[in-house]
């Protein structure tokens, strides 16, 4: 007696070879899910290890004199507060902050310094400190504009009228050597 095998049929062929080659249909929404909450993990990382300034802006104020002028009640919470200043005759953008320190003078510095202004990082605060973005040496607020050199904030000359803080444009633009990038070795 001999018995007759089924003739496997296209489908079931099919079948057996996606079993065999792995390529078998899966369910999509795992893998999706899982890239959705990796993204969300990695975003929230990111914020987390490099927060917005959220202190960025423009100078509040401009005289025709060549004046920029901040209400002193601006940097009574302490925060260092970052401004860009666009020199229209270098084509170079200064970048450079404003806070109070724990002393309660206002201090202003160049966003660089002698040592690491060519990686055009700048200072971030942790606290009653700014620390090289480039480097991480931290820096006293209360030494700001009293210790220069080396990796200290370059300090910039800044006065207090009245109520408010004033920076004059000639005095920013001697920083504009710490933000000339190409001259970059």
């Amino acid at each position: 007696m001999t018995s007759k095998k089924k003739k496997p049929t296209h489908k079931t062929r099919e079948a057996k070879k996606a079993i065999v080659m792995n390529t078998s249909k899966k369910n999509p929404i795992p893998i999706v899910i899982a890239a959705v909450v990796v993204i969300a993990a990695a975003a929230g990382l990111g914020l987390f290890l490099f927060p917005a300034d959220e202190s960025s802006s423009k100078p509040v104020a401009t005289d025709n004199h060549g004046r920029f002028t901040y209400a002193v009640n601006l940097f009574d919470d302490g925060q260092a507060r970052h401004f860009e200043y666009a020199d229209a005759n270098s084509n170079t953008t200064i970048k450079y902050f404003i806070l109070k320190s724990a002393d309660g003078v206002i201090r202003a510095a160049f966003d660089a310094c002698d040592v690491c202004w060519p990686e055009g990082k700048g200072y971030v605060q942790d606290g009653d400190v700014m620390i090289c973005r480039n480097c991480g040496r931290r820096f006293e607020s209360v030494k700001v504009n009293v210790v220069q050199g080396g990796c200290n904030p370059a300090p910039l000359n800044r006065t207090i009228q009245g109520d408010e803080v004033v920076i004059l444009a000639d005095d920013l633009k001697k920083g504009q050597g710490y933000f000339n990038f190409s001259k970059k070795a």
